[in-house]
C-alpha cells in the first residue's frame, strides 16, 4: 500500500457509532466545563463587552454611565449567554480535536495535510475578526448612535431659541436653550440589548473573516479557481456590501469598515488559490500528467 492510502477503517458501523458517541461526550463535556468556568467570570467579561458604550457615554459628557435591566431574571440570563458564547470559544480546540480524530481515519494522508492547516487557521481568523469588531467597529457604532441622538437633542433645543432671537444677536448656548416644557429624551441603556449589538458584531466579523478559509478550501477541492474569482470581483464587491448592510448596525461607517476588512481577504483568497494551482501544476508536470492546450493557442489557419 502507498503512503497515500486510506487508514485501516474496516470497523463495522456499530464501532463507528460508538466512536462518534465517545467523541461527542468529550466535546460536550469540554463545552460544559468551559461554560461553567466562563460563568464564574461572566461579570468581568460583560464589563469588557460594555466598555465601548461606556467610553462613548463618557465622551458625551456622562461622568457616571449606567446600564439597567428591567426584569428580575434578565441579568442572570445575560451572564448565561456570555458563558455559552465564551464556553464555545474556550472549548473549540477540544471540539475541533475530537472532530479531527473522528474524520482523520477516513482521509488520505494528502487530505490530512491539506485539511489540518485550515482547521488551525479558522479559529485564528475568527478571533482576529472578533477583536477587530470589539476594539474598532463597536466603538465607532456606539459613538455614532449616541452622538447622533445627543446632536439631535441639542439641535431640537436650539431651534426655538434661534427662531425667537432678534437679528444680529449672538447664537444661544445649547445648554441654556433647553426648553422648560416638553419631554427630555435621554438614553437609558439596557444590558441585554447593548450586549446583543456587541455579540452580533463579534460573531458577524468572526464569520466574515472565515472567507479565505472557505474559498481556499473550495480551491483545493477544485470548486473555485483564481481566474474565476478574479473575473467576478465586481459581483463579490456588491455581495460583500450587501452582507455588510445585513450584519452590521444601520450606519454607513460600520458597513464601510466591514467591507474594507473583508474585501482584502477576498483578494488574499485569490492569491492563495493561485499558489495552490501553481503547486498542483508543478506536481502534475513532475509526474508527466500535465497536458498543455497547445492546439488552442494556435491560430485557426494553422490547424488542420
Amino acid at each position: 500500500m502507498s503512503n497515500d492510502d486510506i487508514d485501516n477503517s474496516s470497523a463495522p458501523l456499530v464501532e463507528h457509532l460508538a466512536e462518534l458517541r465517545n467523541r461527542l461526550i468529550w466535546a460536550v463535556s469540554a463545552f460544559v466545563v468551559a461554560m461553567i468556568l466562563c460563568f464564574a467570570v461572566a461579570d468581568p467579561i460583560l464589563r469588557i463587552l460594555l466598555r465601548p458604550i461606556e467610553e462613548a457615554m463618557r465622551a458625551l459628557g456622562n461622568p457616571n454611565p449606567v446600564m439597567q435591566y428591567t426584569a428580575p431574571q434578565e441579568y442572570f440570563f445575560v451572564l448565561v449567554r456570555i458563558s455559552m458564547v465564551g464556553g464555545l470559544a474556550l472549548s473549540f480546540p477540544v471540539i475541533a480535536y475530537q472532530l479531527w480524530r473522528f474524520v482523520a481515519p477516513g482521509l488520505y494522508r494528502s487530505e490530512k495535510q491539506a485539511f489540518l492547516p485550515f482547521l488551525i487557521a479558522s479559529p485564528v481568523l475568527f478571533v482576529a475578526g472578533a477583536l477587530f469588531a470589539h476594539y474598532i467597529v463597536t466603538p465607532i457604532a456606539m459613538n455614532f448612535f449616541l452622538g447622533f441622538a445627543d446632536a439631535s437633542s441639542m439641535l431640537a433645543a436650539m431651534i426655538p431659541a434661534l427662531v425667537d432671537a432678534p437679528a444680529g444677536a449672538p447664537l444661544p448656548d445649547a445648554a441654556a436653550a433647553v426648553p422648560s416644557e416638553g419631554i427630555e429624551i435621554v438614553f437609558q441603556g439596557k444590558v441585554n440589548e447593548t450586549l446583543d449589538i456587541s455579540l452580533k458584531l463579534i460573531i458577524a466579523f468572526g464569520l466574515c473573516f472565515q472567507l479565505p478559509v472557505l474559498l481556499t478550501l473550495m480551491g483545493k477541492a477544485g470548486l473555485a479557481s483564481s481566474a474565476g474569482l478574479a473575473s467576478v470581483r465586481k459581483y463579490a464587491m456588491v455581495t460583500i456590501l450587501l452582507v455588510a448592510a445585513l450584519v452590521t448596525p444601520p450606519d454607513v461607517m460600520s458597513q464601510v469598515i466591514l467591507f474594507s476588512a473583508v474585501y482584502p481577504l477576498y483578494e488574499v483568497s485569490i492569491f492563495l488559490i493561485r499558489r495552490i494551482e501553481r503547486k498542483r501544476e508543478a506536481d502534475l508536470r513532475a509526474q508527466g500528467l500535465w497536458m498543455d492546450d497547445e492546439d488552442d493557442d494556435k491560430p485557426e489557419a494553422s490547424k488542420p
